[in-house]
């Protein structure tokens, strides 16, 4: 199959996931993830009608979003604060926010208002990047309180090979209870549960592009 096949099955998926759920396709974003595929990739997908793209490393993230312009970016990798400015500079949306120490530098490195998403580690997977539950409180408030910072949302990775449907109906309860409108959550094996626990933003990679290169 090609991308644009790929893309049209990932699209009809999310289409009956939201009629089921009871809900407007239109209020779901496909982040389509280009992670080590090629910028003629992220072309492809461009020109059978996607428009936002998501990148898991930073210097990836520069070289594409310099060769395909156009495209929207999310930064959904584990951002190192030395790579804020770089990441910041492609105007992309920061998914991947953990840290007070990352919320002051991401404030302190833009230059216009940038849009960010927490993310949180609600398994409390020590592999895995993001805050603590207990310390999302803390997190919003330092992100709410900068200046250049607009906070949308919450984020997570759930564990892999398990049911991830609690740990995304977990995310939209903080998301609630903080009063946070997007909620990133579900990929290409899970974004159907995702959409039924009220995912506003999923993120695919796999389905659209294949399988990665090595």
């Amino acid at each position: 199959m090609s991308i644009a096949e790929r893309l049209a099955a990932v699209r009809e998926t999310i289409a009956r996931a939201c009629d089921a759920a009871g809900r407007d396709p239109a209020s779901v974003t496909l982040v389509a993830v280009s992670k080590r595929h090629p910028a003629a990739a992220v072309l492809e997908a461009m020109a059978a009608g996607q428009t936002v793209f998501g990148e898991n490393y930073a210097q990836e993230l520069v070289e594409k979003a310099a060769a395909v312009p156009g495209a929207r970016w999310h930064f959904i990798g584990h951002l190192q604060r030395n790579k804020a400015r770089q990441v910041i500079g492609t105007g992309a949306t920061i998914e991947t926010v953990d840290s007070v120490r990352l919320v002051e530098e991401l404030d302190r490195r833009a230059e216009g208002s940038l849009d960010v998403l927490l993310q949180v580690d609600v398994a409390r997977e020590a592999s895995k990047s993001g805050c603590a539950v207990e310390e999302l409180p803390e997190l919003v408030a330092a992100a709410r309180a900068a200046s250049k910072l607009r906070l949308r949302g919450l984020m997570t990775v759930p564990p892999a090979g398990e049911d991830p449907t609690r740990w995304f109906r977990a995310l939209r309860e903080l998301a609630q209870a903080h009063e946070l409108p997007e909620l990133s959550m579900g990929m290409s094996a899970d974004l159907e549960v995702a959409i039924a626990e009220g995912a506003t933003i999923v993120r695919v990679g796999t389905a659209i592009f294949g399988p990665r290169p090595s």
